[in-house]
């Protein structure tokens, strides 16, 4: 239930809370007031564990010796966390998610590692971050850190940011010095202790208030990051029959500015001249509640591509802390493929490859690709960007290769630009990702009808889990399974949208 609004001229907020509030305010109340309703994405469950994973590792860089502190929060309790931090702080070893409570917040530190100073033990303070680069809220969120340590009696001398060096290489053998690179920002934190202070007054206020606050939903509930708010929020608006949302790749200024107006949130409150031609076929065919399909342009376009065709898709893993020798943070490094092989006499066959050992797969992954595709045929994808991205990083990495992958590069022929040219049903919603194009357009197919891994994100997940030393047998032949459905799903998917859009009659399957 709602805080009587005088709780907030004694509430304490956490620095997570603070930083809420400047993403938004109706998101702090909530957090504050409702935290039932918070719904996080498998997104933002992913970026939290590498969050943790990248601050285990950071603990090893920082204090190798192993004479460091932790101060576990969460298995001590907040009080009792506060009060060991301010007893180690007296000490001089490198302590770990230390708390301080003061000025109104509380925040835990990280990383403190003593350092030699006149007049007594001064601290150096590193915020560790999983990005690969300072964002503007990491420096909103140093200021903040810098204020209720300094609050507390923390002789601070420096406030910096860890983040991960994006082009560092694993060597192997658990040696992970190089993986983060220091951005210092204590000028800056040093300076902004009155506009902490103004963000403490201001959210304390708004959280104490006795009802939610009113917001529309807008570029604030994704940026920085996706609020677990938003369907809340977005429950309690007015819906739009037609919502300007489906509305796809919004760039020009005057339609930006059109769409910003109060009370734009309907297709029909947009005049087509603001829009280009593929905008203003996704509002017509909506309005209309009809698809467009044009089959001879569509059948022309594909005409020029002979059996054998292939079908080719592939599934990656990246990881903010690199596990296998020579690749690096965030790389995508596929470990799973389905290829669907589309005969001259119409008859289908279908190859796959999937690695869940929890060792390096990209080596036997680039030979069984090759191998799979053999040396003729064009090789259609959906979204041709990324499996061309991903062969070519195979190249550089297994030089014998490369000649190969590049041949397998050269055939592909990307479907999405096709479809895009050449279909559009209203239930995409102005999407044309082949998990909307394909219930539309193959009504008999449905991603939603698939156990367990139903898109990318998942199959990241599920490839996480069933490599996990802690995964009974049985759970991991149950994500093979569900893998093998899905990437294979999406190769057959492919094959079905060629054949309507080439205007061809039924497959040998």
């Amino acid at each position: 239930m709602p805080n009587a609004s005088g709780a907030s001229k004694t509430r304490t907020l956490s620095k997570s809370r603070l930083m809420a509030f400047r993403q938004c305010a109706r998101r702090l109340w909530l957090e504050v007031n409702q935290p039932e309703l918070r719904a996080d994405s498998t997104a933002a469950q992913a970026r939290f564990n590498a969050g943790y994973e990248v601050g285990e590792v950071a603990r090893r860089l920082y204090d190798p010796k192993g004479s460091g502190v932790l101060v576990d929060a969460q298995v001590e309790g907040y009080s009792q966390a506060l009060n060991r931090s301010a007893v180690l702080i007296t000490t001089s070893q490198p302590i770990f998610e230390a708390g301080f409570s003061a000025g109104g917040t509380i925040a835990f530190a990280d990383v403190l590692l003593p350092v030699r100073r006149r007049g007594g033990p001064g601290w150096r303070m590193v915020e560790v971050k999983s990005s690969t680069s300072v964002k503007d809220y990491h420096r909103d969120d140093v200021a903040v850190q810098a204020y209720a340590a300094r609050k507390a009696g923390v002789k601070l001398e420096s406030v910096s940011v860890a983040h991960i060096d994006s082009a560092w290489v694993y060597p192997g053998g658990g040696d992970y010095r190089g993986l983060l690179t220091e951005v210092d920002l204590t000028t800056e934190a040093f300076a902004r202790d009155g506009e902490v202070r103004e963000w403490v007054d201001q959210a304390r206020a708004v959280a104490g208030l006795a009802a939610e606050p009113v917001r529309a939903t807008g570029t604030q509930c994704t940026t920085p990051f996706e609020c677990g708010f938003i369907e809340h929020c977005a429950a309690t608006e007015a819906q739009a029959e037609f919502p300007v949302a489906w509305l796809p790749q919004i760039q020009t200024k005057a339609l930006k500015t059109h769409l910003a107006q109060p009370g734009v949130i309907d297709m029909r409150q947009v005049p087509d001249e603001l829009l280009n031609a593929k905008q203003q076929r996704v509002k017509q065919q909506t309005l209309l509640g009809q698809p467009w399909f044009d089959a001879r342009g569509a059948a022309s376009a594909l005409r020029a591509y002979k059996a054998p065709l292939h079908f080719l898709d592939f599934e990656t893993i990246q990881f903010a802390v690199p596990r296998w020798e020579g690749t690096r943070p965030y790389e995508q490094l596929p470990f799973q493929f389905s290829v669907h092989r589309l005969s001259p006499d119409g008859s289908l066959e279908h190859e796959s490859f999937l690695d869940l050992s929890g060792a390096d797969p990209t080596a036997a992954f680039a030979q069984a690709l090759i191998k799979a595709c053999g040396t003729e045929g064009p090789l259609f994808v959906y979204n041709a960007g990324f499996e061309r991205a991903r062969m070519r990083e195979l190249g550089v990495r297994y030089p014998r290769r490369r000649a190969a992958l590049a041949r397998l590069a050269e055939r592909i022929v990307d479907l999405l630009p096709i479809v895009m040219a050449y279909y559009y049903h209203p239930s995409q919603e102005g999407s044309w990702s082949i998990k909307k194009v394909l219930p539309a357009m193959v009504p008999d197919l449905r991603y939603d009808q698939l156990e367990g891994v139903q898109d990318g994100g998942a199959a990241m997940e599920a490839y996480l889990e069933a490599t996990s030393s802690s995964t009974a047998a049985a759970r991991k032949n149950e994500i093979e399974r569900q893998l093998l459905a899905y990437c294979g799903l999406d190769t057959y998917a492919m094959v079905r949208l060629w054949q309507v859009l080439a205007g061809r009659g039924r497959l040998k399957l």
